[in-house]
């Protein structure tokens, strides 16, 4: 909850602010300005019914023009109401943000777990994405390994899939890795591996109750609000937010299905463990503890903090970081499964003096690794879905609340998505960028010019991602606090233009169709979160190898 702790400062500073803004603005009371209005105070032109279409008698007018609100009723907006705002806000959005804290972290920075928290929030495509990815490579190495008859190919896809949240470096020594898959000895070693890769962030009391919390809350608080009179407080309701912030909670759930290991002190610590008894065979056919060799290089290692700029995402734990690790990891993966190939035969006591002659001919591996472009397609295909899926919905829930239109509130949501979308395409490219100067043979001008395109692009990616995280909040605090509850956002002039006008009075026979838009937006928000769900769990739990 430390990670959360500069969010809470947001959020009341975000307060103070609104409730400054509204204290130094006119206040306006839009029912007042009706009245006004319809006693013909501002003569007879302007009035509209609640399509934008003009009345001859002022006196039956439900909306106004926006030009007629700016001058009748000023530029203000509604008065700051608390008890709307604390009802509002506690129903719609404090689950949403009490779910976060069940997210994996795992770095031992709290600087880089609340980065983590803004990538997430800012960038739902990117969270869904680094999930999804993560659930294809666990089913991709399981089959990449399903034909290897090998007493360590078991333990191969279990450590490899484990260590998808960590820099994880495959030797180039092919002599290292050919020991270490092949010799008996080494069996000590994946074992010790698996073993220090066995904790888990799973659920918990605290966990499923989050969710349980979210689940209830969010149905109980959509009946009620279908139930209850929605003519009441309408610019500050929040069925719209509802729906954006419905991706949050299958991401959530996955990972806790998932367990990711994203402990770094454990990561590191169950490699160090493992290497300790690492066997390799010398010339002389002498089997030796790695570690007792001269400039040790083990077969496989974490990357250190001082590894490379250009890698810094890679060596942050948190799964959220996963996007970062996918190319460089399915790399090594295919490396590990094509050693095992080349040595399918473990050798006896007889063969020890040629495996280093068998193990030194080179392995060739693709700069891109197996399958890797069909599982970024379909990653990216479910990513998409679920964050346009659920801000889709809440657009159409307020587009389709008068003034039909897209005005401030839908605005607010189409910049969330387009902000999210825009910096996980940054990012993604500055991942493919990255991997294709660090796997390049030779350093060329294209390697290097791809490093500081691919450096430039992260931090611009990220930088938009926080700053979305931060926007998504204070436009959801714009909406409770009434702040767009004014002319130029109830008329949807960014939509309508010169055709704005702003509708005051709903009408009862448009409470039904109203009630309906909101229906089909609940479902399509909860159908998208449904279908990402199940894809995760399709694929969630592969068979091992025998």
């Amino acid at each position: 909850m430390a990670s959360l702790l500069p969010t809470h400062v947001t959020f009341v500073v975000i307060i103070v602010m609104l409730i400054a803004a509204s204290s130094a603005n006119a206040f306006v009371n839009f029912h007042t300005c009706l009245e006004e209005v319809r006693s013909g105070a501002w003569g007879t032109i302007g009035g509209t019914d609640n399509r934008g279409r003009p009345i001859s008698d002022i006196s039956k007018a439900t909306a106004i023009t926006y030009n007629l609100c700016i001058t009748a009723c000023g530029k203000g907006s509604e008065r700051f109401r608390w008890d709307t705002f604390s009802q509002q806000f506690g129903s719609w959005l404090l689950p949403w943000l009490a779910l976060v804290s069940q997210l994996p972290f795992g770095t031992h920075s709290i600087l880089q777990n609340l980065l983590s928290v803004l990538l997430t929030i800012g960038s739902p495509t990117l969270a869904a994405y680094s999930l999804a990815v993560t659930v294809l490579n666990g089913h991709w190495v399981a089959r990449r390994f399903s034909h290897i008859r090998n007493p360590n190919s078991c333990n191969a896809v279990r450590a490899l899939s484990s260590l998808q949240q960590s820099p994880l470096i495959v030797t180039k020594d092919t002599h290292l890795l050919a020991s270490l898959l092949v010799l008996p000895e080494n069996e000590t070693w994946w074992d010790e591996l698996v073993a220090g890769l066995e904790y888990t962030h799973t659920w918990s009391i605290s966990a499923g109750t989050s969710v349980v919390w979210v689940i209830v809350a969010y149905v109980f608080t959509v009946i009620d609000s279908l139930q209850g009179d929605i003519t009441q407080s309408i610019s500050a309701h929040g069925q719209g937010i509802g729906s954006l912030w419905l991706w949050l909670l299958p991401v959530v759930t996955g990972w806790l299905q998932l367990s990711p290991k994203c402990d770094s002190k454990q990561l590191y610590r169950a490699i160090q463990q493992a290497n300790a008894r690492a066997y390799t065979v010398m010339e002389d056919s002498e089997l030796v503890l790695v570690k007792d060799l001269p400039d040790a290089e083990h077969a496989f290692s974490l990357a250190t903090p001082k590894y490379d700029i250009v890698h810094c995402d890679e060596l942050c734990t948190a799964p959220i970081y996963n996007y970062a690790r996918f190319l460089p990891w399915a790399r090594s993966v295919e490396t590990v499964a094509r050693t095992f190939e080349a040595l399918e035969t473990p050798p006896d006591d007889s063969e020890k003096g040629e495996l280093r002659a068998s193990a030194a001919e080179s392995i060739p591996v693709s700069r891109w690794g197996r399958s890797v472009w069909l599982r970024f397609l379909v990653a990216s295909f479910f990513a998409l879905l679920l964050q346009w899926g659920t801000t889709g919905a809440a657009m159409m829930v307020n587009y389709f609340t008068p003034t039909f239109g897209i005005g401030c509130r839908v605005a607010s949501y189409l910049l969330y998505g387009c902000v999210g979308t825009f910096s996980w395409m940054l990012l993604m490219t500055s991942t493919f960028l990255c991997h294709y100067s660090t796997t390049t043979f030779r350093p060329s001008r294209s390697s290097r010019v791809a490093r500081r395109l691919s450096i430039a692009l992260r931090i611009i990616g990220k930088t938009f991602a926080c700053l979305n995280a931060f926007w998504v909040i204070m436009a959801c605090i714009f909406q409770f606090g009434n702040f767009y509850d004014r002319c130029w956002c109830n008329s949807s002039v960014i939509g309508l233009g010169e055709k704005a006008y702003n509708v005051i009075e709903i009408i009862w026979d448009e409470v039904h169709p109203m009630r309906v838009c909101w229906i089909i937006g609940v479902a399509v928000a909860a159908g998208s979160a449904f279908i990402y769900a199940l894809f995760v769990n399709v694929f969630i739990n592969p068979r091992l190898p025998n």
